[in-house]
């Protein structure tokens, strides 16, 4: 897996949508932010376009992300927000030149299409972490930001969090791949499937009915993606939804359940996806995950 290299102050960076719409003012607080980090922010032509919900047309969003991958000025490509769309252009794409001289793309969400994608034809490493429409308005430096910073700059970042009782203790290392569950659903099968042998797996999800987590959660299990994963990392599972009948459970009840035949950790409440605290993670790249009792380590270098 080849890694981009690191950003250095006086990189030119590139912001562009491949899903929904996003105007001037929106991604405004994430040009400054990256100014200050002393990056140089070159807009897509076809950023602001917009089409129905999308920002510009299918040709637009692709023209854009394919002229980001082909400059060689550009070293990191930010996806301005998710939504729906990044599926879409995904065929159009010619990795040619990005397979020989890799940049990061930076996203989650609707992302997870790029990053499944790149990994799989390109073997090259990706960011999963906060876009520029959640970049806060006040210019605060959050931990959003600064592990997305971290990442971009140094390659490096480690998190200590709290324990969950759902949690399978035990040590794991190996290649990070995943992120949000309802995009790798639908890649299933397709030529952006996700990998998940000798993974650790990340997942997260927003706004989903819990029965429609099961049937996800069943579909990933039928199709043998649990086999070979060397651990499971549940992020921000927010914001779900039930029917006038209660499905019984909860997102986690539900995946702990379906995780019980297995003997690799699982660890749930990884601060990452559609919540406040969505710490960066490289995709592709080799993680320690430590899951005790009282607290959990993600390490990653």
């Amino acid at each position: 897996m080849q890694a981009p290299r690191n950003l250095r102050q006086g990189d030119k960076v590139g912001i562009i949508s491949t899903a929904r719409k996003i105007t001037e003012q929106e991604v405004q607080p994430a040009v400054d932010k990256l100014q200050d980090w002393g990056l140089e922010v070159i807009k897509g032509a076809n950023l602001h376009s917009e089409y129905h919900q999308f920002a510009g047309t299918t040709k637009q969003r692709t023209t854009d992300l394919q002229q980001m991958l082909n400059d060689p000025e550009i070293k990191a490509v930010f996806c301005a927000r998710g939504g729906y769309g990044t599926v879409q252009i995904i065929d159009n794409i010619d990795w040619a030149t990005f397979r020989r001289y890799p940049k990061w793309v930076v996203g989650y969400s609707d992302i997870t299409v790029l990053h499944a994608h790149i990994q799989r034809h390109c073997r090259t490493e990706s960011i999963h972490a906060t876009m520029p429409i959640n970049f806060p308005k006040t210019g605060i430096d959050n931990e959003s930001l600064l592990s997305l910073k971290s990442a971009l700059f140094t390659g490096k970042n480690q998190y200590n969090f709290p324990s969950h009782p759902f949690n399978t203790h035990g040590v794991a290392q190996g290649r990070m791949s995943g992120g949000n569950l309802s995009i790798l659903y639908s890649l299933l099968g397709s030529k952006s499937d996700y990998c998940s042998d000798n993974c650790i797996l990340f997942i997260e999800d927003l706004d989903e009915y819990l029965y429609h987590i099961d049937r996800m959660m069943m579909n990933l299990k039928r199709n043998g993606k649990f086999k070979r994963t060397k651990a499971l990392l549940i992020g921000g599972m927010s914001d779900m939804n039930d029917n006038t009948i209660p499905f019984g459970k909860n997102a986690e009840e539900i995946i702990y359940d379906i995780m019980q035949e297995y003997k690799f950790p699982v660890c749930f409440n990884f601060p990452a996806g559609h919540i406040a605290d969505n710490r960066a993670i490289i995709m592709g790249r080799d993680v320690v995950l430590e899951i005790g009792e009282e607290e959990s380590k993600f390490i990653q270098f």
